[in-house]
């Protein structure tokens, strides 16, 4: 496909630095469901740290134009360009040391930090360009997902927040902006629960390409992708209760597979209504 093709192109690129331990292609592409919008995702995963000469080289050679460009933080360098052909690239880059840093928190230590996970994840769905004995490696240590970490995510997301709570005042009051903002964040909890029941890492912090994510879920409500859609595109009164239901049922799912977490202050707060 013209995506992977161009991946693999800028790959044979990058690689000609003796710096570049590996390289990773991510996202959509990686998972073949990109479409007219999507870009090429490449993590770059460096033995020593990149100067902007190593990260700009690239770029010039193929005469893109930067649209961001980032300074390390957060353990990551970014930038993001344009080539001629119209092609966007994000680019992520890594010191191997971090690579094996987040492996570890994730894997060993069930850290929930959703940065970290969305590198594993890309770790485990990723395609390897470059250094396909590390990417393997890799790939390996994050294959089977940890029961710590399916715990952690469970108990962390039944906290569905105050606002929750008070999600018929703001009907009532017509707190439109405010009631959409506690649905669609107790609907992320929700779907951070399911990711935790079905050994799913993270792949994005907002989850984006949820229909696809849902579809590799097991364990899930009956129809829970268009109830999902319904309660953002529906009635609002209807959008509560259908939540509402839909929160009991899951709550019913994490004790039905993790009867070990205690359900009944979220079951209470949960206000099922038939």
């Amino acid at each position: 496909m013209k995506l992977k093709h161009k991946a693999m192109e800028m790959a044979a690129i990058y690689k000609e630095n003796p710096k570049i331990d590996a390289i990773l292609l991510a996202g959509s592409v990686a998972l073949s469901w990109e479409d007219e919008f999507s870009d090429i995702e490449l993590h770059i995963i460096w033995k020593e740290a990149p100067t902007d000469k190593d990260r700009n080289g690239p770029i010039h050679s193929v005469k893109g134009r930067i649209l961001t460009y980032h300074p390390y933080e957060d353990e990551e360098w970014s930038e993001s360009y344009i080539t001629p052909d119209g092609i966007k690239l994000e680019i992520s880059s890594f010191l191997t040391s971090t690579i094996q840093s987040f492996i570890e928190d994730v894997v060993m230590k069930s850290d929930v930090c959703f940065d970290k996970q969305c590198l594993i994840a890309s770790i485990q769905n990723g395609v390897g360009l470059h250094g396909q004995d590390t990417i393997n490696l890799y790939k390996r240590k994050v294959a089977n997902y940890p029961s710590g970490l399916s715990t952690r995510m469970i108990s962390d997301n039944l906290d569905f927040g105050g606002r929750w709570n008070n999600r018929h005042a703001l009907l009532e009051r017509k707190d439109w902006l405010m009631l959409y903002s506690v649905l669609c964040d107790v609907q992320q909890k929700v779907m951070g629960i399911l990711f935790g029941l079905n050994s799913l890492y993270v792949h994005h912090p907002a989850y984006k390409w949820m229909p696809h994510k849902i579809k590799q879920m097991h364990i899930k409500p009956n129809d829970f992708l268009p109830r999902m859609n319904k309660i953002l595109l529906g009635n609002p009164r209807e959008s509560i209760v259908d939540l509402e239901r839909l929160v009991n049922e899951v709550i019913e799912l994490v004790d039905l597979h993790k009867p070990e977490i205690k359900i009944e202050k979220p079951k209470q707060n949960s206000s099922f209504v038939k």
